[in-house]
């Protein structure tokens, strides 16, 4: 039996955190059981907002590294520029898109209240819904793993699908579905009234590669009680217990909730368990990561080699879309 499609993309914005891990990638690692999966490095959608091409760069293949030491495989892996299809097929989409519905998306319009020292708004930011759509529907996607703020995005992806298929007569392509797969939201450790994040500052985010003594460092500090009513577990205690369970320390999260329960944790304890999970995760993965970057060409190759593999899906996609589309084809 076939394997469904699920396609997932990631912006190379920086250090992965454990939020960044629990909430997406760890997910990535296990459908890659399931599914035949589509995984990018979308350097495209990171240039919506100012930025500087080296960085860019140095960015784009510190993710490749990091998801790779995490589990992803490599032939499932690509980078987005090496894939010019995406724009082009974007473009085609572009014509295709209801005006309107770009400007009603939630996350231009937060995106582009934040002024800049100049107040330039890109027209990318605008339009990067639709090259988000490209992304999906050129590798013909059963499925996309979203959370419920990308369920808007999914749908606009899902209309300009069915507005190409009435215009050109076809039902050429599949309306993509979200896959809702139970992901933990992890909060900062600093604040766990607001998520893991790495525009917050660096108190709330916990690298997912740092040394151990910084991460233990980090959970020592962890914020505990935050006012909530006697009897109601509190958001930064259980914020650790998701850290502990999340990271599949099963037999310390047991124990603790039985102390919880009877009203006997000691927030030590509990420190000192979610300080063991993350400890251990990140040494495993910090080990992997040297192994790859002490063969850093040869890693760098095989993912320019997997994008290249990856690329002939969306050259076929691009071909039928413009043979449908009316356009002239260039023989490949």
């Amino acid at each position: 039996m076939e394997k469904k499609t699920v396609l997932s993309c990631i912006q190379p914005t920086g250090h992965m955190h454990f939020g960044n891990y629990f909430g997406a990638v760890k997910n990535w690692v296990d459908l890659q059981e399931k599914y035949d999966c589509f995984y990018g490095v979308v350097n495209y959608h990171a240039m919506t907002m100012p930025y500087k091409p080296d960085k860019l760069r140095q960015n784009t293949w510190d993710l490749i590294f990091n998801l790779l030491a995490t589990g992803i495989q490599p032939e499932n892996l690509f980078i987005q520029s090496l894939v010019p299809e995406h724009s082009e097929l974007s473009w085609i989409f572009n014509c295709f898109t209801p005006y309107g519905r770009l400007n009603q998306m939630t996350q231009f319009k937060d995106k582009s209240s934040k002024s800049t020292d100049d107040g330039f708004i890109s027209a990318g930011l605008l339009n990067y819904p639709v090259l988000q759509a490209a992304d999906i529907l050129i590798y013909r996607a059963d499925f996309v793993p979203v959370g419920k703020d990308q369920d808007q995005h999914l749908e606009l992806t899902r209309t300009i699908a069915s507005r190409f298929n009435n215009q050109v007569g076809k039902e050429y392509f599949v309306m993509p579905k979200g896959l809702h797969t139970e992901t933990p939201k992890i909060a900062s450790t600093a604040d766990p009234t607001r998520k893991m994040s790495k525009s917050a500052g660096e108190k709330h985010y916990i690298n997912v590669f740092d040394d151990e003594a910084r991460i233990r460092k980090q959970i020592r500090s962890a914020v505990t009680d935050t006012g909530e009513p006697s009897g109601e577990m509190s958001a930064g205690v259980e914020n650790l217990f998701l850290l502990i369970k999340a990271g599949g320390n099963e037999q310390a999260h047991v124990s603790l909730m039985e102390d919880y329960n009877a009203d006997n944790l000691k927030y030590v304890d509990l420190k000192e368990a979610a300080a063991e999970t993350l400890v251990a995760l990140s040494q495993k993965f910090r080990e992997k990561r040297a192994e790859l970057l002490a063969n850093k060409k040869e890693v760098k190759g095989q993912i320019k080699a997997s994008s290249a593999e990856i690329r002939k899906r969306a050259q076929q996609t691009l071909k039928d879309v413009k043979d449908l589309s009316g356009l002239m084809n260039v023989r490949f």
